[in-house]
């Protein structure tokens, strides 16, 4: 039996270490498979001596192929045991978390000890307090037992593998057709992540793409197809984690502290409803769902970024929060419809997919006086960047082909493209920033996009754009080209910071053709105003 103490003590590292050690033997095995193969009897050799050695040959053969599959069971085994062990750790963290929070101990056998029971309890919450603390110590025992059943499961397969090995029980043919615990690197970035797909075989991959774990959900530079299954999968735990956390605040009170975290608990709630209510909405990706940080954080595509010829990325601004601005899905599916009418009339009639990227924290109107997290600094659009450009890398780096990529930006959210697309490696062909408040430079070359590829737009009256806050305004930039917000054959004009993505507008029509690789259709204009004349002036 494994007792409570002995999964405390487990060390999914060291499995992952075996796990890597075996795949090295497995290649030193195929490499002395393909020798032996080398060696075999030359041609036209016969007689006796031949017949005898060709006999010895199929036999080292056999053994090779023997041990081989050896090898590659016990790695498979050890594989998913370090997969499973890690996600027991972390619910046995979780729950040991719970446990002190609410004044109880488990023990080494899994028992729960009320080391800490409150004190002072006014008599007529005696009975509550007690109902309380007699649910949650059942809540406690209920995960211990949970947490102690998946660990005997996964400790009795391991060592029937080890036993059948041990036994030259396995035979080739018989090990696992896939290996579904082989292990990505460890913190990779796009392009490891995308070598070790790769790297898998065919059978491997089928495995993940039919039941991928929770951790390659946000993975970057693994297929859209596997995050999206993955992220989908994790929803109800997402939301359970979170609920629990709310259920455990409230309990017995919520002092000042508290009632702010359970309020960025319940803003992570509607998050986790807002991305279901866009999935509901069908032909949609989940490429990003996390609830670490201060606010949740996710990507949704519509279309399929796995296939498109023509993918868009956006980023939006100030204020962005995915309870809140997750309906920015909708203006991009506007604008995906737009461009595949571009491409098909006018272009090569790829298929367009566009993503909406809430990624990273975002600057709040709350947050303006704090230096770290305030609008007024680059702060969060540097950090942000890094994530965007990473996310984009992974696009490109998912796939065997290279689709035409667009990052699209407005407002801060463009200042976030500006820093993401001084970044190398992104891969991104074409970057387009409306409402810019700054591109975090003053130079296009800055920039790494091809030349005559960045564009800007401005409507008239939008002030933001004529900041020049984070390096500049983009209106005095030279090789950033100028696209009209204004009224023209192809849609209506708008004006202020908040409409460029208006359906049947200039300014969409004119980033509907950046998006679908037609760009000498867009509607040019310098864009510029009383208040660029200012801002110009000043710099």
């Amino acid at each position: 039996m494994v007792s409570f103490a002995d999964v405390r003590r487990w060390k999914p590292d060291a499995l992952e270490e075996v796990f890597r050690t075996l795949g090295k033997r497995r290649d030193e095995l195929g490499g002395l498979d393909d020798e032996l193969h080398a060696a075999r009897n030359p041609a036209g050799w016969t007689g006796e001596a031949a017949e005898n050695s060709a006999k010895r040959h199929a036999e080292l053969g056999k053994d090779l192929h023997r041990l081989g599959a050896e090898v590659d069971g016990v790695r498979d085994a050890v594989g998913k045991a370090a997969e499973e062990v890690e996600q027991i750790k972390k619910r046995l963290d979780a729950t040991e978390h719970q446990a002190r929070a609410n004044g109880f101990e488990i023990t080494e056998e899994g028992g729960i000890r009320d080391a800490a029971p409150p004190q002072d309890v006014p008599a007529e919450d005696v009975e509550r307090v007690k109902q309380q603390r007699l649910r949650a110590r059942d809540e406690l025992a209920a995960a211990v037992e949970s947490i102690l059943d998946d660990a005997e499961r996964t400790d009795a397969d391991l060592a029937k593998t080890l036993t059948a090995a041990e036994q030259d029980e396995i035979q080739p043919g018989a090990a696992p057709a896939q290996t579904m615990a082989a292990l990505a690197p460890k913190d990779g970035g796009p392009a490891e992540n995308a070598k070790w797909w790769k790297s898998l075989s065919d059978a491997e991959r089928e495995a993940y793409t039919k039941n991928p774990p929770a951790w390659l959900g946000n993975r970057d530079g693994i297929p859209a197809e596997v995050r999206d299954k993955a992220n989908r999968a994790r929803i109800a735990d997402e939301r359970s984690t979170l609920q629990a956390r709310k259920d455990e605040l409230r309990a017995g009170g919520v002092s000042g502290d508290e009632e702010d975290e359970l309020a960025k608990v319940d803003a992570k709630l509607k998050s986790i409803d807002a991305v279901e209510q866009m999935l509901a909405r069908g032909d949609r990706q989940l490429l990003l769902l996390d609830t670490g940080g201060e606010r949740a954080k996710a990507a949704v595509a519509v279309g399929n970024v796995d296939t498109a010829d023509h993918v868009s990325v956006y980023t939006p601004g100030m204020n962005t929060t995915v309870d809140g601005s997750l309906n920015a899905d909708k203006q991009m599916d506007q604008l995906r419809r737009q461009a595949q009418f571009e491409s098909d009339r006018h272009g090569d009639g790829g298929k367009v997919a566009a993503v909406t990227w809430v990624g990273t924290e975002f600057p709040q109107r709350s947050e303006v006086t704090d230096p770290d997290r305030s609008v007024a600094t680059a702060k969060l659009a540097e950090d942000g960047g890094k994530k965007l450009a990473s996310f984009c890398e992974g696009i490109n780096a998912s796939r065997d082909d290279d689709p035409h990529l667009t990052a699209i930006g407005h407002s801060y959210g463009s200042t976030i493209t500006g820093y993401a697309m001084q970044e190398q490696g992104h891969g991104v062909d074409d970057a387009v920033f409306s409402g810019s408040p700054g591109v975090g430079t003053d130079d296009v070359e800055d920039l790494n996009v091809p030349a005559g590829h960045s564009y800007r737009i401005e409507a008239k009256n939008d002030w933001v754009a004529d900041l020049g806050r984070f390096g500049g305004d983009p209106s005095h930039l030279d090789g950033m080209t100028g696209l009209s917000a204004k009224e023209s054959e192809h849609g209506k004009g708008v004006e202020g910071h908040s409409s460029y993505f208006a359906p049947d507008s200039t300014s969409q029509y004119n980033m509907s053709t950046v998006v679908a690789g037609v760009p000498d259709r867009a509607v040019k204009d310098d864009g510029r105003g009383i208040g660029d004349v200012i801002s110009g002036m000043i710099s």
